[in-house]
């Protein structure tokens, strides 16, 4: 290649026993901040260097941009002496040797259909549609007898970990690692490994960063064990109190709950439904009477704008909560990890018992999760609780 040369990073013992395995596929588990983009991109631009055809594939065109900006600058030498050329358009690397790296999205299958490569990479690929990977990017292997390596942290048990599984036997032509981010020498990311333990849900911090396959669906966990808590009429004197209220008027249930946030325990819960709003902020007056919260973390959807307006203007403290898939995840995981590390004591309510305890996570096509009742039951009580939760546990709120 004349004066210019490929600089890349020396891989780690753990990364080189991966790239150096003859197997035709090999698939790794792999924990976050574990090191796949290197590793994956190391081996992508060798071989395309050397001559080889080689893709790199990812769920959406977003998922791309890490190893792109690293493939860009990697190989910016070699573009200067005239040895590569750099298309950002098409997101194509071709190199003096015959060989390039392309990279696809695979929310677009066809991009990839009539290709041909020597390697094909899957990045994520616990969150690319098993069609993409049967369908799309083995058959473009099928010319050179190519190779193809699957990298991603684990997203249930899909097809990915079908394909992990089968390298776990012996003698076949898949061979498969699981490769905890803790396995990253660097010691910023195993403090953050390390910490990761007590912060997040146990299925959380399995999948994340041990990278294991959890099964989708029962969330919490120890329910019964935690219903030790004591209803309390009113308030005590010297405890803070929150409120955290789901709002339904038809089908679904307005439910309203206390947590003490002196002694981590939900105390009050009011549960009801088809009546008037006006009724219902008379309700909500009533418990706030009582306990006097210094919050009211509240839903605010179609049917909780005018209540939390009418609460407005009798000067509550209302906090409304903008419910989306994103934030619904955050308070539904804060109060799992609630129940996994005892911080939280609940009242033995049947209702509430059996929600929490059939309360469910599936995961969205792009592998972020996805909490609900299962089909014909209500989460009325888990969501108000999770609210309520949410503030009690953020020490902003705090006075």
């Amino acid at each position: 290649m004349g004066s210019a040369t490929l600089r890349l990073p020396q891989l780690r013992p753990d990364q080189l026993r991966i790239v150096r395995d003859p197997a035709p596929l090999q698939v790794v588990s792999c924990g976050r901040r574990w090191g796949k983009t290197v590793m994956g991109g190391t081996l992508a631009l060798t071989c395309a260097a050397r001559g080889a055809r080689v893709a790199w594939t990812a769920p959406i065109y977003k998922n791309c941009r890490p190893l792109w900006r690293w493939a860009e600058n990697t190989v910016a030498p070699l573009k200067k002496s005239g040895h590569a050329d750099v298309s950002r358009a098409e997101r194509v690397i071709q190199f003096s040797s015959g060989g390039m790296l392309g990279l696809y999205s695979m929310d677009n299958e066809d991009s990839i259909r009539g290709e041909s490569f020597h390697l094909a990479i899957v990045d994520e690929a616990a969150r690319v549609a098993e069609s993409a990977w049967t369908d799309a990017i083995m058959p473009c292997l099928a010319d050179f007898g190519g190779r193809a390596i699957l990298i991603s942290t684990p997203k249930g048990k899909n097809w990915f970990w079908s394909e992990w599984s089968k390298g776990q036997q012996p003698g076949g032509a898949a061979k498969s690692w699981q490769a905890p981010s803790s396995a990253n020498p660097n010691p910023n990311i195993q403090r953050a490994a390390m910490l990761a333990e007590s912060r997040v849900p146990s299925r959380t911090y399995q999948q994340e960063w041990l990278a294991q396959f959890v099964e989708d669906g029962a969330v919490f966990r120890f329910v019964r064990e935690r219903a030790t808590a004591t209803e309390q009429k009113q308030a005590i004197e010297g405890h803070t109190y929150i409120m955290g209220a789901d709002w339904g008027k038809e089908d679904d249930f307005t439910v309203l709950t206390i947590v003490d946030m002196t002694t981590k325990e939900l105390v009050a819960i009011d549960r009801y439904n088809k009546i008037d709003y006006m009724v219902q902020v008379e309700r909500l007056m009533g418990l706030y009477n009582r306990f006097k919260p210094i919050v009211i973390m509240a839903e605010k959807n179609s049917i909780g704008v005018p209540i939390i307006e009418q609460l407005w203007r009798k000067e509550l403290p209302v906090q409304p909560f903008e419910t989306s898939n994103a934030t619904k995840a955050r308070v539904i995981e804060d109060l799992m990890l609630a129940f996994e590390q005892s911080t939280i004591q609940i009242l033995d309510d049947e209702i509430l018992i059996a929600e929490l305890q059939a309360y469910q996570v599936k995961k969205t096509p792009l592998g972020l999760p996805m909490y609900g009742a299962p089909p014909g039951m209500h989460d009325d009580c888990v969501m108000s609780l999770a609210l309520g939760w949410s503030a009690a546990a953020d020490v902003s709120y705090v006075r």
